[in-house]
């Protein structure tokens, strides 16, 4: 809860950019333009960062390790940094022209330091997690996007509104009105990766020079195949912005509008996206801890279940009230709204692929998630390759629809064969089905019945509905829950006092 709230009021207070900027913004391009940087950002992540998170957790129960395991993987991802950033600022131009923004190159070029930046504060971040630390995760976390919402409003809100006086303030040693207003959103970014970087020091400065060159060995042959399952779900999460860039027929500015278009709509999946990202910064040291207990395997099936009942509940949240959700971006974005339901559920696809993929890491197979993962990517190439000429971001969104699908049912499939776990697969099938019923219902009264009343109503009846029928199924489930449990017995008490 602690590192699932702090990251959801992180990235929540991140999200409130979205409208800040498809307002603001003048023209749908930037946007476009902006997203493709963003789309481009988390495959260099996992380059940069090659696993080491997950493997730090993997390696952090081996006693033998304890007191070199911190400063290996850290020192480790010093080095690479510097490397591989040296590497990307002798390549910058044909970096730009790869993603599309050789007219405005230094948008690429500033992001090599943000990603750069990002990479050396991602083991601090997972030696707070280790150390179950979440007050310091969040300040961290929370204090780096309120700082990149104030430079982000600076530069794009207050410094245009106040061009007149920039000859003569203070304004005219960092701010040119002439510059490409994205430009200094990434600038806001890389401020708040270096405060970041900053807040950690106290972690930073524990590092010791010690290198264990064996660890250092198991760690990599343990971490090169998650760099293939990364780079595969960062293709597969993010790398249809720059597809549809590519491959989308038209001018410039029209491809990069339609790249806006869709990736502001992508948004609109907020709440899902949201608690995937939470649970999975949350689950993973708890999985790998859960491991080294009794019947660990239950507790895997159990997590999952109330997993797929919050994901539906929050799928049903955002589609049945699609109408006012989509006040979030501005209307010239409104035009890729049909695509919003398709990824909506195909990020819940995605977040029980994560649950589902424990089993590959508890038993050290993670080839297996990188085929699993190599899989997803060629569906989502060929889709998009095939499609994205005739259709558009709608061939992006049925693309990462069909992806992750797959993915979710292939590592049930090969999970359950090599490390079984007891899941409710059948009821959580039936809760997931009946949730999209219950969504084409509500297309299907608002399509008959116009009014922006009907489409509430409904929408509140339909998911009380759902809500009612998982809590009369589950009701001796959730009975067994912490806090209701507590609730019931207290309630008992006083009743028979009385």
């Amino acid at each position: 809860m602690w590192y699932g709230v702090s990251s959801i009021a992180a990235k929540f207070i991140n999200y409130l950019l979205t409208p800040f900027l498809t307002y603001t913004l003048a023209k749908t391009s930037d946007y476009g333009k902006m997203s493709l940087i963003y789309a481009a950002l988390p495959v260099l992540n996992v380059i940069f960062t090659y696993g080491f998170e997950t493997t730090y957790f993997r390696f952090a129960s081996r006693k033998e390790y304890k007191d070199s395991l911190y400063s290996t993987s850290a020192i480790s991802l010093i080095f690479s940094t510097i490397l591989f950033t040296t590497l990307l600022w002798l390549t910058r131009d044909s970096f730009a022209s790869v993603v599309g923004l050789k007219d405005v190159p230094a948008i690429a070029y500033v992001s090599i330091f943000v990603i750069a930046f990002d990479a050396l504060s991602s083991i601090p971040f997972a030696k707070l997690r280790l150390e179950e630390r979440p007050r310091k995760y969040a300040l961290v976390k929370v204090g780096g996007i309120l700082v990149n919402i104030f430079f982000t409003w600076f530069f794009v809100g207050y410094c245009p509104s106040h061009t007149e006086q920039v000859s003569n303030s203070f304004l005219i040693f960092i701010y040119n009105p002439d510059v490409n207003p994205i430009v200094y959103v990434l600038i806001a970014n890389l401020i708040q990766a270096v405060f970041t970087l900053l807040l950690l020091s106290s972690e930073i400065s524990q590092i010791k020079l010690k290198f264990n060159f064996p660890l250092w060995k198991e760690m990599i042959i343990y971490s090169l195949p998650l760099v293939i399952v990364g780079m595969g779900g960062m293709i597969n999460e993010t790398f249809d912005r720059l597809m549809l860039r590519w491959w989308q027929p038209g001018t410039d500015i029209f491809k990069d509008t339609q790249v806006g278009i869709y990736s502001a709509c992508y948004k609109l999946a907020i709440l899902i996206t949201l608690f995937i990202q939470a649970f999975r910064l949350g689950a993973e040291p708890f999985f790998f801890k859960q491991a080294e207990g009794q019947n660990p395997h239950k507790t895997y099936a159990r997590v999952m279940k109330f997993f797929v009942i919050i994901i539906t509940l929050m799928f049903l949240v955002v589609s049945l009230y699609l109408n006012i959700w989509k006040v979030f971006i501005a209307p010239p974005y409104w035009a890729g709204l049909k695509v919003v339901p398709i990824l909506l559920l195909a990020n819940m696809f995605l977040g029980i692929y994560y649950n589902l993929s424990i089993w590959y890491k508890l038993t050290n197979k993670t080839g297996t998630g990188a085929y699993i993962t190599l899989a997803g990517t060629l569906i989502t190439i060929i889709i998009n390759f095939i499609f994205i000429p005739h259709f558009g971001f709608v061939a992006c969104a049925w693309a990462t629809f069909l992806c992750y699908f797959t993915m979710m049912v292939l590592c049930f499939i090969w999970g359950q064969k090599n490390y079984r776990i007891p899941y409710a697969w059948k009821k959580l099938l039936a809760y997931i089905v009946i949730a999209v019923l219950l969504f084409f219902i509500h297309e299907a009264i608002i399509h008959f019945f116009s009014g922006k009343m009907i489409d509430l109503i409904s929408a509140t009846l339909l998911l009380a509905l759902y809500a009612w029928f998982v809590l009369n199924i589950e009701w001796k489930e959730f009975q067994r829950l912490p806090v209701v449990g507590k609730y019931f017995k207290e309630r008992k008490l006083i009743t028979r006092k009385i």
